[in-house]
């Protein structure tokens, strides 16, 4: 079996003398791992986040197997050290995606909204509220989509202010009003791509997102969200980025 795709490194441990076993996450393959021969040399290739080339085989499907070849196209990871806070959004992102996806599943789109998100995080100023989109995008790919759509009340579809942490389900501010203290908020920039960012809404979307990650996705898993997204959140708001 054997298969040629664009991949995102996910991470990489040694495995026996001169080897490494690394993580990937193609487009068309999904989360797969394989032994790199070429070990040390291949270690800078094999930071997080960077865009590669790579080939897997094995003589049967359920076997490790191993990447032949393997390319460094983006070297995402390296673009990012001088950024903290992007390097801690690149390091959650691809928790999550470890964490939550399972092997050998095929998820194009939240690949490709992985590659959006990554490619965005030089530009300080936008990539915090699209990682949201991003988490709330892999909420729907697994399964777990919210309804904001329409009013679970009323049935309309302006004025959409808040969630159900139970239903995952929208409602209108004056719908929700009376029931503000038991619902999460519903930034503005999350039902409307251009809709004015407001100091708080981003904090708002990482509660929300992160609410159903943790009842849908990791509680059934026995885990609890990685560490790495809750690093995130203080690094971004020491930052006032929230």
């Amino acid at each position: 079996m054997e298969w040629v795709d664009d991949a995102i490194v996910l991470g990489a441990r040694p495995f026996g003398e001169g080897k490494l076993v690394a993580e990937v996450f193609a487009r068309e393959h999904g989360r797969y791992g394989g032994v790199v021969h070429a070990g040390r040399k291949s270690q800078p290739m094999l930071q997080s986040g960077n865009l590669v080339h790579a080939g897997w085989k094995a003589r049967l499907s359920e076997q490790l197997g191993f990447y032949n070849p393997l390319e460094l196209v983006e070297p995402h990871a390296t673009r990012l050290l001088d950024d903290p806070a992007a390097l801690a959004g690149l390091s959650s992102a691809v928790s999550l995606i470890r964490g939550a996806t399972p092997e050998r599943q095929a998820y194009p789109q939240l690949y490709d909204a992985l590659i959006v998100l990554i490619e965005a995080m030089p530009q300080t100023e936008i990539w915090p509220a699209l990682y949201t989109r991003f988490e709330l995008g892999l909420l729907s790919a697994l399964g777990y989509g919210l309804d904001l759509s329409r009013c679970a009340v009323t049935g309309q579809t302006e004025n959409l202010a808040w969630v159900s942490p139970r239903t995952g389900r929208a409602a209108t501010y004056e719908a929700g009003a009376p029931h503000a203290d038991v619902l999460l908020r519903l930034p503005p920039f999350l039902l409307d791509a251009e809709a004015e960012l407001k100091s708080g809404d981003v904090a708002d979307a990482f509660a929300l997102a992160g609410h159903f990650l943790e009842r849908r996705v990791f509680e059934h898993k026995g885990e609890g969200v990685p560490e790495s997204r809750r690093r995130l959140i203080e690094r971004l708001g020491f930052a006032g980025r929230l």
